[in-house]
């Protein structure tokens, strides 16, 4: 069965200027069925590491949360803190990086609370029988929220090959260990004969544990944890993807982990993607690469799924349209994402659907001019 994921196109005109797509969207969606009166409703969003600038911008956040507030619900914004080193990596460092870019009271209308606590331990167990997991550990405040409302920021990612949705509920609403569980069976490697020693990777790596070792790149497994920066950030694709375990785990442990986050907010639950600024480096990195794709759009959705299927169909269609002379895959279409990344994006959506999370067949509504 199809699931209906509401569009509206990037620009407008008057009275129909972003914000009010925005709106537009949050009514068409349904998401006033969602959030009941006093309802503590948490706004995942992602406030950007340093020196990034691609998260999504606040004045549709402050949009998004001023509907949440006649709905009569009281709106927190909330992430959790970050697996490795960084400028997030507690919650105390994370609310200044927050304030730093711009999130407070008096510029978004909502609080802000680190979901997983002060080092990412305050969670809650639960229980989901799946293929890798039998139990989630979910950001205790996502979990005991009476609602939720999800916004994200869609990107390339240099280990699910895209980024949206199910990766932001799936690696940014659970528990250091999850993390931890995501990235256990993926490490780089080095394609000697494409490397030109350009760095990068070491400037980039968040864990230190890349190093140049007798004139050639040296990675360090034991102390790298497998989130795979180094393999978006190199000019020259000499960094690949080596697989400890299954090519396809880390997508099907974030959609695991997802379905664990929404299994108490069945019907409490509403989804946004922000097709702009989409960059093939995520919002996690200290600096924001140029747009693959020109600004596309918004979407909304109830169902986690469809919203991400439509996401990427989007963009791809997108990357055709700005490239004329690119080459399409056997659906008349270009697959950017593969294309960067040599990534199966399509598992994180295949598994998603057969766990029971939504649909990964959806109708496009388009909402507005």
């Amino acid at each position: 069965m199809s699931s209906e994921v509401y569009f509206a196109k990037a620009g407008g005109r008057l009275k129909q200027g972003p914000l009010d797509k925005i709106r537009m969207l949050f009514d068409a969606a349904g998401f006033r069925n969602v959030i009941r009166n006093k309802d503590l409703t948490a706004v995942k969003t992602h406030f950007g590491e340093r020196g990034n600038t691609s998260y999504v911008p606040i004045p549709y956040v402050r949009t998004i949360v001023e509907e949440i507030n006649k709905c009569g619900g009281k709106p927190f914004l909330t992430d959790t803190g970050c697996l490795y080193l960084s400028s997030r990596y507690n919650a105390r460092d994370h609310l200044i990086v927050a304030e730093e870019h711009g999130f407070g009271l008096s510029s978004t209308l909502a609080p802000i609370l680190i979901a997983d606590g002060l080092r990412g331990t305050d969670v809650i167990q639960v229980e989901v029988n799946l293929k890798h997991f039998e139990k989630i550990d979910v950001a205790g405040a996502i979990h005991d929220a009476n609602s939720l409302i999800v916004l994200s920021h869609f990107t390339g990612h240099g280990l699910t090959g895209f980024g949206a949705t199910i990766k932001n509920l799936g690696m940014g609403a659970a528990g250091r260990k999850m993390k931890l569980a995501v990235h256990d069976a993926v490490r780089p490697s080095v394609i000697e004969e494409k490397c030109d020693l350009c760095e990068g990777c070491i400037e980039n790596c968040p864990t230190g544990a890349i190093s140049v070792r007798d004139g050639k790149i040296f990675v360090d497994k034991e102390v790298c944890y497998g989130c795979g920066e180094c393999i978006g950030v190199c000019p020259s694709k000499a960094m690949k993807v080596f697989w400890v375990g299954n090519p396809k785990e880390a997508q099907e442990k974030l959609a695991e982990i997802t379905y664990g986050v929404l299994k108490n907010k069945e019907g409490k639950a509403g989804f946004f993607n922000f097709l702009i600024n989409i960059t093939p480096t995520c919002d996690c990195w200290n600096y924001s690469a140029a747009p693959m794709v020109g600004d596309i759009g918004f979407l909304a959705s109830k169902d986690p799924v469809a919203i991400d299927a439509a996401a990427v169909d989007l963009v791809n269609k997108a990357a055709l349209r700005s490239s004329p002379n690119a080459q399409a895959d056997s659906h008349g279409e270009l697959d950017i994402i593969h294309k960067t990344f040599q990534v199966d994006w399509r598992t994180q959506i295949e598994y998603a659907e057969e766990i029971g999370l939504g649909s990964s067949s959806y109708k496009l509504v388009q909402i507005g001019d």
